[in-house]
């Protein structure tokens, strides 16, 4: 029995995953992060949620899964391919909107809007337009990112990039931040 099978995964995610092999798409989330974001969705009944960062829908799965039915979900990426396989297995889900966009101008289009949950998997919302992601997050609201432990996909001098946002978000005083060394490295962090 493999990881996969022992989390107890959406129906959704074994044709998503094909998908992504066949379509060479390698930047996956952790399935352990997709089950930990099933789990915290799950604590936010009649909720709205915004992924950025949707590659091609593993973890928007995940989110679904855990979602109540009057909840919704926007997520958004600018890869059309990725949206694409997203679209194809999740599409049809009504508390879905499936946004392709580049998500800083995605970001700066919400002013005024307000999410119980987001999460952050591309730069946008988490060293791009940082304040701007924070300032959606309702207050009780979860704002999750990953991938904050060392990475081989990391560019040289990205484990600077993760200091400095690990050190303001712990900074941040409107927020209570906890660092989890599990999976690819989880941040969590409830806004007061």
């Amino acid at each position: 029995m493999n990881d996969r099978d022992r989390l107890n995964e959406p129906k959704a995610v074994e044709g998503i995953w094909n998908d992504s092999v066949a379509a060479g798409f390698s930047m996956a989330s952790d399935p352990l992060t997709c089950s930990l974001l099933r789990t915290l969705a799950a604590s936010k009944p009649s909720a709205r949620f915004l992924e950025l960062g949707s590659g091609t829908g593993l973890s928007t799965a995940w989110i679904l899964d855990g979602m109540d039915q009057s909840s919704s979900l926007i997520t958004v990426d600018n890869d059309e391919a990725c949206i694409g396989i997203l679209g194809n297995h999740l599409g049809p889900d009504p508390r879905l909107e499936i946004v392709c966009a580049d998500g800083d101008a995605f970001l700066q289009s919400l002013d005024g809007q307000h999410y119980d949950f987001i999460f952050a998997d591309t730069w946008s919302g988490k060293y791009c337009y940082l304040d701007e992601a924070l300032g959606l997050v309702k207050p009780g609201g979860l704002y999750i990112i990953d991938d904050m432990l060392p990475q081989p996909s990391w560019p040289e001098g990205h484990a600077a990039k993760v200091e400095s946002l690990i050190n303001y978000l712990d900074a941040n005083c409107g927020f209570h931040v906890t660092k989890m060394s599990w999976a690819s490295g989880i941040i969590l962090a409830t806004k007061l």
